[in-house]
């Protein structure tokens, strides 16, 4: 089944039905804010996900390894706790060299939900070297998805899917983190350091106190929303 899904270009089985689950405990939950749609997928989706992902992950870590230098997250050994001693660290070693370390944490709301379909194939032909059959599966993995929402025991769709990557899936979290790869290129083109965790990346950069200003600026010109220079 695998073998014929890949061969083919063909993935099976797009429908899910999503469940809300609240973010946090501590979350109000008359608040429809508060949770997160989680995609119930089928076994057999599941399964050949898997196969795909072991396949593509060898090819995903040299990437990430030459063009992102900093991404923690959904990687083998990679932690939150990795992502905190990063950030640690490079603030540290300024402190210690007498320099001030300018922070900035910027987070992108509902990230698994703004996946441009199209871009996200862009960025895996041109980035990772994705073509062919296997480029094929992936827009079939991506195409034609609907969804059926669940709360209690009333049901509410199927609903066509037109962007986003489904939470609770195998591969959507290594999607996100290839969508989001080109961020690298964006923050070094303004000269800071930077770390990338899911959809939280934060911007560093050590500068003594004659340079706060120019600093400032750079970093507001790297976050500012809709920059048309950083396109």
């Amino acid at each position: 089944m695998c073998n014929a899904s890949l061969s083919e270009g063909v993935f099976p089985l797009t429908q899910a039905i999503v469940k809300p689950r609240l973010k946090k405990p501590t979350l109000n939950p008359d608040d429809v804010n508060s949770y997160r749609p989680i995609s119930n997928l089928s076994f057999i989706s599941k399964v050949v996900e898997r196969v795909v992902a072991a396949r593509l992950s060898a090819n995903f870590e040299s990437q990430l390894r030459s063009v992102v230098k900093s991404p923690s997250s959904y990687r083998a050994n990679h932690s939150t706790e990795t992502a905190i001693t990063a950030v640690y660290d490079e603030i540290v070693r300024a402190v210690d060299s007498g320099d001030m370390c300018a922070l900035v944490l910027l987070d992108l709301s509902s990230a698994f939900d703004t996946v441009d379909h199209e871009t996200l194939l862009t960025v895996l032909r041109r980035r990772f070297g994705i073509s062919g059959v296997a480029l094929d599966w992936c827009r079939d993995y991506l195409s034609d998805r609907t969804q059926t929402f669940q709360a209690g025991p009333q049901l509410s769709g199927p609903h066509n899917v037109q962007c986003s990557v489904p939470h609770g899936s195998v591969l959507g979290p290594k999607k996100l983190i290839a969508y989001t790869e080109d961020l690298a290129n964006v923050i070094s083109q303004r000269q800071l350091s930077h770390h990338l965790y899911a959809d939280d990346t934060q911007l560093l950069k050590r500068v003594c106190l004659t340079d706060i200003p120019v600093v400032i600026d750079r970093l507001q010109r790297c976050s500012r929303p809709g920059d048309p220079r950083l396109v």
